[in-house]
């Protein structure tokens, strides 16, 4: 799971409320900014004129701070070094089955660390005029079978979610009408993707070796429907959030966003090989749902999006083939194969 929590200090909201808000000169601190979506997040409010400060933590490196999120003294020096107009939350641990392995550290950062920063953000900032929390939807029960969107107001979404509600009324991070009443607003995003430092990141670019194993058989679920979604997206459906929300206080609660295509594993991975010219009859669509192994997934994660689409806060999806190319193409067997095909 990934998450982003925002924060506003007063005075700047006050700024903020103008007709049309200017956005640089914010200060933002974005943790988790070595990760998939916080390094798309951290760029996004770069590119929007925020001075913006990124955190990580086994790989911080030149441009990026060191900090133990799990570590409250840690997070309090943090906070209180940046002296942030805007906290944005994005580190997490995002994979299932490690979450469901290891339960105890999964909640160290995924709800220990988020209330810590949240009311260390809250102190340090005064009150809060907008908090963003994003999340993914790789956890939904696997009892439900129908095609129907789920909908923001459906309330167990996350089989993972036993622990976390200990924290619900600390964090506030899991339920609409708690985020509504602290000022905050969820975003539940489907499996992500994006420009990766390894194709380990995603659960989309790791199919890359299947593809590239031509001559030997490999079957790929063709069973449950995902929707991939571009990391570049998601952080520009949070900058408009973000940004309505510090106009309109209205702006809370919880919103979904996702990518359009469905794709089952087997899908994607033919995508992958069309969009590079490669061989694919050696990828085997498995029909047959696998033996529970691991954390449980839905049969299909499919988000209902309408209100972000209503309130004009969504973005319009890239389509996955090119996107995907774009991403893959520095892991392509061929160095050249960039300029060979695109010029």
């Amino acid at each position: 799971m990934s998450h982003l929590t925002i924060d506003f200090r007063p005075g700047h909201v006050k700024l903020l409320q103008q007709e049309d808000p200017p956005a640089g000169g914010l200060r933002v601190l974005v943790t988790g900014a070595s990760g998939l979506l916080g390094r798309a997040v951290l760029r996004e409010f770069e590119k929007r004129g925020c001075a913006a400060t990124g955190t990580a933590y086994r790989r911080a490196g030149p441009r990026l701070l060191r900090c133990d999120l799990i570590d409250e003294d840690a997070v309090k020096a943090l906070v209180s070094r940046c002296e942030p107009d805007a906290v944005i939350h994005c580190a997490a641990e995002r994979r299932p089955d490690v979450v469901e392995r290891h339960p105890e550290a999964a909640d160290d950062i995924n709800v220990r660390a988020t209330g810590a920063l949240a009311r260390e953000a809250a102190t340090t900032c005064s009150t809060a005029a907008a908090r963003l929390t994003a999340k993914t939807t790789s956890r939904i029960p696997s009892t439900r079978t129908d095609a129907a969107s789920w909908k923001e107001s459906d309330k167990r979404f996350d089989t993972a979610h036993v622990s976390a509600a200990r924290a619900r009324r600390s964090s506030c991070i899991d339920n609409a009408r708690d985020c509504r009443r602290s000022g905050s607003a969820v975003l539940r995003v489907p499996v992500l993707f994006g420009e990766v430092e390894s194709l380990s990141e995603s659960a989309v670019t790791s199919l890359w070796p299947e593809v590239l194993r031509a001559g030997e058989s490999r079957a790929l679920d063709h069973c449950q429907q995902r929707f991939p979604t571009h990391t570049r997206d998601v952080a520009a459906v949070c900058w408009n959030i973000c940004h309505a929300a510090a106009r309109d206080r209205s702006i809370r609660g919880m919103f979904h966003y996702s990518g359009k295509e469905q794709m089952t594993k087997y899908e994607m991975a033919l995508a992958m090989a069309q969009a590079f010219n490669l061989p694919s009859d050696h990828l085997v669509p498995l029909t047959e749902r696998p033996a529970a192994a691991g954390a449980p997934r839905p049969l299909d994660s499919r988000l209902d999006c309408s209100r972000l689409e209503v309130l004009g806060l969504g973005v319009e999806p890239r389509a996955f083939a090119p996107a995907v190319r774009d991403c893959l193409w520095p892991f392509a067997p061929d160095k050249r194969w960039r300029q060979t095909v695109f010029h």
